[in-house]
């Protein structure tokens, strides 16, 4: 063994093709693009910055909604010039907004809320024309901002076999917009022996929530019982629901019977007004009831079906008759009372109720495509087919809709959104809507956003799987390495992201680098190294440096001559100065700049 193997262990042949493991050397150069600082208004000079870094394609940050106000016009039609003078093809990143209308801190969705988003992602998109009026832009927008995760996963192993776990759900009320989250409290009911899970956690909640609300609506009811029966057992009843109702529809004639009543029969004003009383008492709890009866009774109308459907039909068509009887009425105080009982118990024997709170997932893509079908079709309305391309972005795990399978639920739903307005209001054929649907219209997929799965027991494979599912509807690649713990941002190779095997996946579903950008975001790098890592990248890829594809590549071309033993000898003192190793007062046997008395032999070495 040399002294060379003890002491250093040498590098690799900077000529090897496959020098450094390169991730493939199908990507080229002009496919990589890199982003500007995002923190800036001064979008113009980021952007010249990023072009000098060598980078053909450069990402411009919208990314902040309080910078991005403060971007002035003139930059941007500038931006729009530098392109046509230096060939450097401009995609957008626009504002993080969340697109659902949810409001985190408020702690409920509000429509106001989502078409505010809606207005701020139209804005971007315009401005987003002015820096490319050529068409067909790609304009990157995140699936969600502050939305919650809708179902929280972990993998897990048993019995040697691996399998999801759902750890916490998020749910919504649709009726007051609130939402939340339901954790799974235990793992096993040990009353029941059985096993418990988010679902049938939900699912438990939503009937006692349920029973909890026609609860609510008997209370009422059970304070008019002792009034109706009290006033129906003693004598006097139907002249006291004459004057009863002669006070609902006479206040100032009421009061003369009472005067009338004092001078002929003083003994019975009192009963008289006890009575009244009792019966103004018991009409005001019924109408309470009513009240919560008839939003029970139309949440639980609004999603029946089958036998459900035909009871709550059969009560409506028994009960409306008294409804308008009553409010003509009063004296069917008591036959009121009756009906709404009755409906308690009809309620209260639905196979299915209702569900007070439903999963977000659904809610969260029906409301975000509904954002995101809307700036497309008003992109559309001013480019035509040139228009804008809406590229929905995964956010970073632990947001709502972050991953693969609910990335491409909502650019389906919101393609078939976008096509049926293409159709209705542009009078498109279907498949021409179809078609415009699927070209303006797809997902920007970040890689070390997904790669934060690991922290959750997820494998490269089960990551593979991901972008298996994602690939047909990419249209845009977001760059960041990272270790799948947290949101890093490093170069590509500086972390765990199986980039190499996402490519070939890419590869196999006609996303080559001629077809869509990979952007390069390395925020981390940029803060702590002060350098561009555009070279780092284009290495890691193994990109060829020459646009025939033929060699040499970029990875061979960052550590060319980087052999330890290059140049005259073993340990050559030139090594250390080109490439950075602290050798310098190593004695100059072993190469170093040490002069003086050797100390292998007791002499100065000449």
């Amino acid at each position: 063994m040399g002294y060379n193997e003890v002491f250093y262990p040498g590098a690799d042949n900077g000529m090897n093709p496959i020098y450094g493991k390169p991730i493939s050397h199908d990507v080229a150069f002009s496919s990589l693009g890199t982003t500007t600082n995002a923190r800036t208004a001064n979008q113009l000079e980021a952007t010249s910055q990023s072009i000098s870094s060598g980078a053909k394609a450069v990402e411009v940050q919208l990314t902040f909604a309080e910078i991005e106000k403060a971007i002035p016009r003139q930059h941007l039609e500038e931006l729009n010039r530098l392109r046509k003078l230096t060939g450097v093809e401009f995609t957008v990143h626009g504002p993080m907004i969340e697109p659902t209308g949810i409001n985190p801190e408020a702690g409920r969705w509000d429509e106001s809320q989502r078409q505010r988003a809606e207005a701020q992602f139209i804005s971007s998109i315009d401005k987003a024309r002015l820096i490319n009026p050529d068409g067909n832009v790609v304009v990157t927008l995140h699936a969600s901002h502050g939305l919650p995760e809708p179902r929280t996963r972990i993998m897990v192993e048993e019995n040697g076999e691996r399998r999801e776990v759902a750890t916490g759900l998020a749910v919504i009320d649709k009726r007051t917009g609130a939402f939340g989250s339901l954790p799974r409290q235990i793992e096993q009911d040990y009353l029941t022996g059985e096993k418990a899970d988010v679902d049938t956690a939900l699912e438990k909640y939503n009937k006692q929530k349920w029973a909890q609300s026609l609860s609510n609506v008997n209370v009422s009811l059970h304070r008019t019982e002792g009034f109706l029966s009290d006033f129906q057992e003693k004598e006097g009843s139907d002249k006291a629901m004459d004057l009863f109702v002669l006070s609902k529809k006479n206040p100032v004639k009421y009061q003369g019977e009472l005067d009338s009543m004092k001078k002929e029969a003083p003994e019975l004003v009192n009963v008289m007004q006890n009575k009244v009383n009792n019966l103004t008492y018991t009409d005001i709890f019924v109408k309470e009831a009513y009240t919560g009866f008839k939003d029970l009774f139309n949440e639980a109308y609004s999603s029946a079906s089958g036998e459900d459907k035909k009871k709550l039909d059969a009560y409506k068509a028994e009960v409306a008759p008294w409804i308008k009887l009553h409010e003509k009425d009063p004296s069917k105080l008591p036959e009121f009372e009756a009906q709404i009982t009755k409906g308690i118990r009809m309620l209260d024997s639905l196979e299915h109720p209702p569900e007070s709170f439903k999963p977000i997932k659904d809610f969260a893509i029906d409301e975000a495509s509904k954002t995101f079908a809307n700036v497309a079709f008003h992109a559309y309305g001013k480019d035509g087919k040139g228009s804008p391309v809406i590229s929905i972005e995964n956010p970073p795990l632990g947001s709502g809709l972050s991953r693969a399978e609910e990335i491409r639920e909502l650019v389906e739903e919101t393609r078939k959104k976008f096509e049926k307005r293409l159709i209705e209001e542009k009078h498109l054929s279907k498949s021409e809507a179809e078609n415009q649907a699927n070209k303006l219209v797809g997902a920007t997929w970040d890689v070390g956003h997904i790669n934060m799965l690991k922290k959750y027991g997820y494998t490269d494979e089960e990551l593979k799987k991901q972008m298996e599912h994602i690939a047909p509807v990419i249209k845009h690649i977001h760059l960041s390495d990272n270790f799948g713990m947290d949101h890093a941002e490093l170069p590509m190779g500086m972390g765990n992201v199986p980039m190499a095997a996402y490519e070939d996946i890419l590869k196999k579903f006609g996303k080559e680098t001629g077809n869509i950008k990979r952007v390069v975001e390395a925020g981390d790098w940029y803060q702590h190294f002060k350098t561009s890592p555009f070279a780092e990248i284009a290495a890691s890829f193994g990109s060829p440096i020459y646009a025939a594809k033929n060699g040499p590549y970029w990875n061979k071309a960052m550590a060319s001559s980087g052999g330890y033993q290059s140049g005259y000898g073993m340990n050559p003192d030139i090594h250390h100065s080109i490439y950075g190793a602290g050798f310098s007062s190593l004695p100059v046997e072993l190469g170093g700049q040490m002069q003086g008395r050797s100390r292998m032999g007791g002499a100065p070495i000449e």
